[in-house]
């Protein structure tokens, strides 16, 4: 007697939840169980409660850190779009072979310790670094800029580090623009830059929030650029974290913040699910 497809279907779903569950086991092991024990240390140390919560709106070092991290990571985003934008759109239009090398120049940085990269950025920067010494050789500056161990400096790093993360989405949505379109607005009278503004980026507009999205969350969670060109002046989350847990052995608050940082991510992409079809715009079906 032939089974029924229900249960024929239910034994094919079976088998694909079977393949599943290795990895849904080492994720619950090695990522949902250390997450669920920073949530109960932040609840239990040094006291049972929510006092390491209630600091978030009374304690002044807490909230400047949360400030500064949300303007730093703001600002970072910012200035990565419109680089990854000129970037994206100049690769795009490019020839197949212009294309490979612009796509290799965005893809090196990716490929070099960001430990080498942040000092580098401290060689060029500091008040005896190359872009000092040749303002004053030019005679535009008299005295050294503070480039470095200040937020400038963390910007500029970050930036640099983020740029190929905002590049790759964006460039895969323009990609997906038909040049067609391009060249029926061109030949109903549409001058190049009423194409861009009317077409073009509206159809690219679901990579660049993409890439926000990404480099935003990526920006959260940054520790070795700040910790390196802030100097120590200029704290953000993950140095500040770092700092309660293994210099002021703050468990507590370390925690706190973690879980905050933690849930302040789910609600960033909670908010843009609602918004944008998260699934396409990161390549999914």
């Amino acid at each position: 007697m032939p089974r029924p497809l229900w249960m024929m279907m239910m034994r094919r779903e079976a088998g694909w939840y079977a393949l599943l569950l290795p990895a849904f086991l080492l994720l619950s092991v090695f990522y949902v169980t250390p997450i669920l024990q920073v949530l109960a240390i932040s609840f239990l140390e040094p006291s049972p409660g929510f006092s390491n919560y209630e600091r978030i709106g009374t304690n002044l070092s807490v909230q400047r850190v949360i400030i500064t991290t949300l303007r730093i990571c703001s600002i970072t985003t910012v200035l990565a779009l419109l680089l990854g934008y000129a970037l994206s759109y100049t690769i795009t239009l490019a020839s197949e072979r212009a294309r490979r090398w612009w796509l290799l120049c965005v893809l090196v940085p990716l490929w070099i310790s960001v430990l080498v990269r942040a000092f580098a950025w401290v060689t060029l920067l500091r008040r005896q670094g190359l872009i000092n010494q040749t303002l004053q050789g030019a005679g535009v500056i008299s005295e050294p800029l503070e480039l470095v161990w200040n937020e400038f400096g963390i910007i500029v790093g970050m930036v640099h580090y983020m740029v190929p993360y905002a590049v790759l989405p964006m460039l895969a949505s323009m990609r997906e623009i038909e040049p067609r379109l391009l060249a029926a607005a061109r030949g109903m009278g549409a001058s190049r830059g009423q194409v861009f503004a009317r077409v073009f980026l509206p159809l690219s507009m679901p990579g660049v929030v993409a890439a926000g999205v990404l480099v935003f969350i990526f920006s959260l969670g940054f520790y070795i650029t700040p910790a390196i060109l802030g100097g120590g002046k200029t704290l953000m989350v993950a140095e500040w974290i770092s700092l309660q847990i293994l210099d002021l052995i703050r468990w507590g608050l370390g925690t706190m913040m973690a879980t905050l940082l933690v849930v302040t991510i789910l609600v960033t992409l909670a908010v843009f699910s609602r918004v944008v079809n998260m699934r396409r715009l990161f390549g999914g079906a």
